[in-house]
């Protein structure tokens, strides 16, 4: 018999890999004749990289800088010709000192820092992650980095940040990067949100980051007057583009310079891992992540992969830290079955604790009911 593993990662508790590893080595208690395929999962948000590792990407390190300008290090991944990028390891909101938000002054610079690193290795196709931003930049950060001038009425660089852009007069493309034109962009993000607007990236996202009522309205001046050069000199109006607003409105810039396409997280995902082909055959495929509700069914990683199985036939079950959800919503899900870590251990900080234990006292009852 054979089970694919393809859970998320238990957020500030185990990663995907960890919840994989747990799960496989309690199944493998019970069914050690089992054969075992650990596809760990994400839905473009932190944990992207580590997916593509599992699977053979291997690990570029980067000096680069926060989002508040101080130095980072940070990791993609690199496989024939295509890298992996996650914003959030780079310039997200766990990337703030002490994390403290700075929302008028939160910049995507160093993410461009990073991207031109892949495009000096020749690099020529990206997935790019953009979950878990502490920017409201609109990704100019990101294309100042890449070699866009973005000028004041002096002529002079405007200061990093979404604030900034209120006094942007003018951009110079004469020193964008030689090989933009070269590379082909896929922007992992499940939101549709417009860059302006009352739905748009401050509106919406800006309180998330620590934005008061009066920096969301400075943020929505500057990201206008942003929108508003990027079409002078692109020719086409993005700002109301179906996930543009998301992150910050990075996807708008990306949209805008980087002939970027915007796709399901865990979409992109799954293609990277080789999921499809990795299928076929399996008795089981378990997916989860530490909380399932109402907000898993807006596309995050267990409902991806269990409509990436569906027409297969085969069996999923998922585990979860907790789970919100009814029978008729995981039915309608295509998931048999949830195995949540609360029936184990109620008490939230002890079972957090204890996660790993209890994820392969989990795995043991997914064998004893479903692979034997």
């Amino acid at each position: 018999m054979r089970v694919v593993l393809a859970p998320d990662k238990f957020k500030g508790c185990l990663s995907a890999t960890e919840v994989a590893s747990a799960l496989a080595a309690g199944i493998g208690r019970v069914q050690p004749a089992v054969e075992i395929t650990l596809l760990p999962v994400a839905d473009g948000g932190d944990g992207t990289v580590e997916a593509a590792l599992s699977v053979g990407f291997e690990p570029v390190e980067v000096d680069a800088v926060g989002p508040t300008g101080e130095a980072v290090h940070t990791t993609y991944g690199l496989q024939d010709g295509r890298a992996v990028i996650e914003l959030a390891d780079v310039v997200g909101l766990s990337r703030l000192p002490n994390g403290k938000p700075e929302p008028l002054t939160s910049s995507t610079y160093g993410l461009g820092v990073v991207i031109a690193d892949a495009l000096d290795r020749g690099v020529e196709r990206v997935v790019l992650g953009v979950g878990g931003s502490a920017s409201t930049d609109g990704g100019a950060g990101m294309m100042q980095a890449l070699g866009l001038g973005i000028l004041d009425d002096r002529g002079a660089p405007v200061a990093r940040g979404g604030a900034a852009l209120r006094d942007a007069c003018s951009l110079d493309i004469a020193g964008l990067h030689e090989r933009i034109g070269q590379m082909q962009l896929l922007v992992a993000s499940d939101v549709d949100n417009p860059l302006l607007g009352p739905t748009g990236a401050a509106a919406v996202f800006g309180p998330q980051k620590g934005a008061s009522a009066t920096d969301v309205e400075t943020l929505e001046q500057g990201l206008a007057q942003w929108a508003r050069l990027v079409e002078e000199v692109k020719g086409r109006a993005l700002i109301g583009a179906p996930g543009a607003g998301a992150a910050g409105g990075t996807p708008f810039a990306a949209l805008a310079f980087l002939a970027a396409t915007i796709k399901p997280g865990i979409e992109l995902v799954l293609d990277l891992i080789g999921f499809a082909e990795a299928v076929p055959g399996a008795d089981l495929v378990v997916t989860g992540e530490g909380s399932l509700d109402e907000q898993s069914l807006l596309g995050k990683a267990p409902i991806g992969v269990s409509n990436a199985v569906r027409a297969t036939g085969i069996t999923v079950v998922a585990v979860a830290g907790v789970c919100a959800l009814s029978e008729e919503h995981l039915r309608e899900a295509g998931i048999r079955a949830v195995y949540p870590l609360s029936d184990l251990e109620p008490d939230a900080d002890r079972s957090i604790a204890n996660a790993e234990a209890l994820l392969r006292e989990t795995g043991e009852r997914i064998a004893e009911r479903w692979l034997t």
